[in-house]
């Protein structure tokens, strides 16, 4: 990618120009049945940590990250087992919301990317509105990628922040520490990115310093030129 970024046509917020996807794609990521099983039962689909409740939704992701835990050998995350075995539907996490006045917000947060198991998301972040809760995403930013389409508007109906990871300033690093399953991830993070803050009233998107050929101020310059606020991380450190 170049040095200066391309944004999106704003005016045409519905076109997101992608590398061509293959339908077994699309259906790997999203397509899933119930689950019912004991094993199944016993998994985390939801967990705090402060006064938030986080809804683990999915285990697939569309990236590979290379400091992720998932890939060095761990399932956990804070005192929390987070693999999951299945696709959870909206009758397996709605009953598990709580009050939504006991919480500060539910963040959509597991172990895997959430924008992929979109129909689940909508649901629930709906059942969580419609509860008077605050609803927060952390995302890898290719749900338009992935999806095929612009997804934000979807997303404006039942959420009121996103946090995007972006995690390089260039190309190369991000294959390198991210390593993307998706031809065009890099740009599509970018226009997502763009677009975001035209339908979302919060955007944070984070970068982390420690990568290697990460530079953490021109992603934070980068992240800024789009309206959003910038969110840095340490390598290592979860939140």
């Amino acid at each position: 990618m170049s040095e200066q970024l391309h944004k999106p046509n704003i005016d045409k917020p519905n076109v997101v120009s992608t590398e061509p996807l293959t339908t077994a794609l699309i259906d790997s990521h999203i397509n899933d049945d119930v689950c019912t099983d004991g094993t199944c039962a016993a998994e985390t689909l939801v967990y705090d940590i402060r006064r938030s409740r986080y809804l683990n939704i999915t285990g697939r992701c569309t990236l590979r990250c290379a400091f992720c835990p998932k890939h060095n050998g761990s399932k956990q995350i804070h005192e929390y087992q987070l693999a999951l075995s299945h696709q959870p539907k909206p009758e397996e996490i709605i009953p598990l919301l709580g009050e939504a006045k006991d919480f500060e917000e539910y963040v959509f947060c597991g172990y895997g990317e959430p924008t992929l198991n979109l129909p689940t998301l909508l649901a629930v972040a709906k059942e969580i509105k419609q509860r008077g809760g605050r609803v927060r995403i952390n995302t890898d930013g290719l749900g338009n990628l992935v999806h095929r389409r612009n997804i934000l508007p979807e997303l404006a109906n039942c959420v009121d922040c996103l946090s995007i990871s972006l995690n390089a300033d260039n190309e190369a690093a991000y294959i390198e520490h991210c390593r993307p399953k998706i031809a065009g991830s890099y740009a599509a993070v970018h226009a997502f990115i763009a677009l975001a803050p035209h339908y979302i009233d919060t955007v944070q998107v984070s970068a982390i310093e420690g990568l290697a050929g990460v530079d953490i101020v021109r992603c934070r310059e980068q992240v800024e030129s789009y309206g959003c606020q910038f969110k840095h991380r340490v390598l290592g450190a979860l939140g």
